[in-house]
């Protein structure tokens, strides 16, 4: 069940201070699942003439937080490993989505794609997260 933007874990996950720097949106949160896009700007891209690594992460990173944290318990990344696997161009609409694929009662286990708006795969990422007892909400 898709949580909606007027709940308080859909409004604090939404305004994470560097996703939005970075022109990242939430599009969808679930338990355990998150869709968000960015665009690839002419800023991101490196000497190559295409996306930085580090800008392909944050989105992926962005998903990860957002999927890990959508139970409203804090959750903090243990660890993350991605596969680049292709480069996109400048003006290229990326999607991001996590899916959870265990929720421990300490730890999570995350699967997240990266995507173009066409369905193109660009980097695969799996990680880890600490859940703390307390919730992020309200705070």
């Amino acid at each position: 069940m898709a949580i909606q933007a007027s709940d308080p874990v859909f409004q604090k996950i939404s305004q994470d201070p560097f996703a939005r720097w970075m022109g990242i949106e939430l599009q969808e949160l679930r338990p355990g699942y998150s869709r968000l896009t960015m665009t690839v700007t002419p800023q991101m891209l490196n000497f190559h003439g295409i996306p930085h690594g580090g800008a392909v992460f944050s989105l992926a990173d962005a998903a990860f937080a957002a999927a890990s944290n959508s139970h409203g318990q804090t959750a903090l990344a243990l660890s993350m490993t991605i596969s680049y696997l292709a480069a996109a161009a400048a003006g290229t609409r990326l999607v991001a989505e996590a899916q959870e694929l265990r929720k421990g009662h300490r730890a999570g286990f995350y699967q997240i794609t990266v995507k173009t708006d066409g369905g193109e795969l660009i980097a695969m990422c799996q990680a880890v997260v600490h859940r703390k007892k307390d919730s992020f909400v309200g705070q």
